[in-house]
């Protein structure tokens, strides 16, 4: 369990930024790397030395690819036994029970499970050492010989456990050459304000909705099982865009510029354009460094085919240790490659209206598929959302969507780029940023006043 939300925004916080800025200039890393420590260790004590681990494997590996750049084949060898233990840790921690219960429940065997706890965060500071090891290995960056800035830029608290997924080649000036700025300060708490709000105020009240609906199937009509399964789709975007929000403004309160992770997905009109808009760290992560090596698009349509199924099969198991995440990722590549051979041409010749709502309707399944746990729980919520075996309406699903109108058109405008325009006009109309100082109080004000009413509520993407 990482700091609750109170400890964190009046404890944790306040203090980090204190410290870091009284801290004088080469001591401000050090701040960070000790604070994210805490933070770390706050909910994973015995497992802060499997994250110390990975670091000093990777940081030793990047200095060792370096001093051997000119053995193509002692490089590679270290490059290569880099990727086995950092993809070895992740296999064990996070999916050995899944391929032991997976032989069990296929083969009848009786393997026993193994006592292991899931690391939080252990897929996304994998994959981000991992990055800075590839590109040192591709001499896309040179190597960083500083074991503080390279500790740093892998436990930097703001995203540690739930993203962005940053690449050392976009922060790397930064951990060494960095300026706070007030307009980077006030743009950072901005951002933050925004993301404790959708995640407070949004995420955790509409996602009361799903599991209310998705606790009681005996009580399934079709409208309940399409009010939950929208409930959902809303709660899992402002929960983790929410997260990335803070994150992101949180690396500007502390000089940092991270990559924006989500670009209002919900309005697109292909499932290749939200996977554009939709977790961007990660969708740039595995293109990057599986699908481009791989062959990408260069190997005939075949080759392209079978790598988009590979690259998405493998996006769904870095979810998660369970087949529906498997389906998921399955499903959307086969999408994908659906569009890339005709589905798009289509598309771009039907109305926007059309294509937004084909959209939508696939984002909402694939949604199902991927909180469902069991295929057993996937076909059965489908078969409520078409009214197979169960009631179309009752006067239950009247009173819940009369009780959640409000949030569902709150969440619907909050999806767009309404909001932007709105603060672009006001940015243009008004010269001082009061305006931005009373927005900021007013969404702070009331994310700790719904945070007072709530129980423990963790970002989803913790889980991952």
């Amino acid at each position: 369990m990482v700091f609750s939300k109170p400890i964190f925004l009046f404890g944790f916080l306040p203090i980090v930024l204190l410290l870091y800025y009284i801290a004088p200039r080469k001591f401000k890393n050090f701040v960070l790397l000790f604070m994210s420590l805490i933070f770390y260790a706050w909910g994973e004590p015995k497992l802060l030395l499997l994250m110390v681990f990975t670091i000093l494997v990777d940081y030793t590996a990047g200095l060792l690819i370096n001093k051997y750049s000119n053995k193509p084949v002692t490089s590679k060898m270290i490059f290569v036994a880099t990727l086995v233990i950092n993809l070895a840790l992740l296999g064990i921690f996070k999916y050995a029970n899944f391929v032991i219960d997976s032989i069990n429940s296929v083969v009848g065997g009786k393997f026993d499970l193994l006592e292991i706890s899931l690391p939080i965060g252990i897929s996304f500071y994998t994959f981000q050492a991992l990055s800075y090891v590839i590109d040192v290995y591709k001499k896309v960056v040179p190597v960083e010989k500083n074991l503080l800035n390279f500790t740093t830029y892998v436990v930097l608290f703001p995203q540690l456990i739930a993203g962005p997924i940053v690449q050392y080649k976009t922060v790397a000036n930064e951990l060494s050459k960095r300026q706070e700025t007030v307009g980077l300060f006030s743009e950072g708490i901005w951002r933050f304000a925004v993301g404790l709000a959708k995640k407070v105020i949004i995420a955790n009240q509409i996602g009361a909705i799903w599991t209310e609906i998705h606790s009681t199937p005996e009580l399934l009509t079709a409208g309940k099982a399409w009010i939950g399964a929208l409930a959902f789709t809303f709660q899992i975007y402002f929960d983790f865009s929410g997260y990335s929000d803070m994150a992101i403004g949180l690396g500007k309160m502390f000089g940092f510029n991270f990559l924006e992770n989500f670009n209002y997905p919900y309005i697109s009109k292909s499932i290749t354009e939200f996977w554009r808009r939709w977790h961007i760290s990660l969708s740039t992560w595995f293109k990057e460094y599986v699908y481009i090596p791989m062959g990408g698009n260069r190997k005939g349509l075949i080759r392209q085919i079978f790598n988009i199924l590979i690259v998405w099969m493998l996006t769904g198991l870095w979810h998660g240790a369970s087949w529906n995440f498997v389906i998921w990722g399955l499903y959307f590549g086969l999408i994908l490659v659906l569009e890339k051979a005709f589905l798009l041409k289509i598309l771009q010749k039907t109305h926007a209206f059309f294509a937004h709502l084909y959209s939508l309707l696939l984002i909402i399944f694939g949604w199902v598929i991927f909180e469902c746990g069991t295929t057993s729980e996937i076909i059965c919520f489908f078969k409520g959302m078409f009214g197979i075996g169960v009631s179309l309406w009752n006067e239950e699903t009247t009173y819940i969507l009369c009780n959640s109108l409000l949030i569902f058109i709150l969440a619907a405008i909050c999806s767009t780029q309404i909001g932007k325009s709105i603060k672009e006009k006001l940015s243009g109309k008004f010269k001082n940023d009061y305006w931005k100082c009373a927005t900021v109080a007013i969404l702070l004000l009331l994310s700790v006043m719904f945070l007072a009413g709530d129980s423990y509520n963790p970002f989803l993407y913790f889980r991952f």
